[in-house]
């Protein structure tokens, strides 16, 4: 089941760096910030990375708690984690469970091959695990000030 604007997630469970397993359910009470990304160790996905890393304490500070997504495994995000020293978790989509349901696997051309990759997504979760704002095929510059801007809203509604 695809997650629907404006409707709560689907229950699921994903697994991510620091021995952390991420549920919907488990994270009610909290804005959560799920941005998915094509791959660790490539130039965009470390600048989208660093800039998230940069911005993390004025997410934590509107009340989000932040996760990137991509289809590599625990042991590739925990050297990505770790050479950017990233203070959110990673979560690890090896088997494009995530990938499928928020529908950001599209067809690509690569070298002038077609591949599936990942589409540059970012969803934002409400404290009460309603999708509430989405971004589709987004450019990293300026991406994050966007995503932050609609977490310091959120945070203005509840108040």
């Amino acid at each position: 089941m695809t997650p629907a604007l404006n409707k709560p997630l689907p229950e699921f469970e994903a697994v991510a760096t620091g021995g952390v397993k991420f549920t919907p359910q488990g994270y009610i009470g909290q804005t959560v910030v799920l941005y998915f990304y094509p791959k660790d160790h490539t130039p965009g996905c470390t600048t989208e990375a660093m800039q998230f890393r940069d911005k993390h304490k004025e997410f934590v500070k509107a009340g989000a708690v932040v996760f990137g997504v991509s289809r590599d495994n625990l042991a590739s995000h925990d050297k990505f984690k770790s050479n950017l020293e990233l203070p959110y978790e990673l979560i690890a989509d090896t088997e494009e469970k995530l990938c499928h349901m928020f529908g950001v696997v599209k067809n690509k051309i690569m070298y002038g091959k077609k591949v599936k990759g990942i589409e540059r997504s970012t969803f934002l979760i409400g404290p009460d695990g309603v999708l509430r704002e989405e971004w589709r095929g987004i450019k990293v510059a300026g991406h994050v000030d966007d995503v932050l801007k609609a977490v310091q809203s959120l945070k203005q509604e509840a108040a």
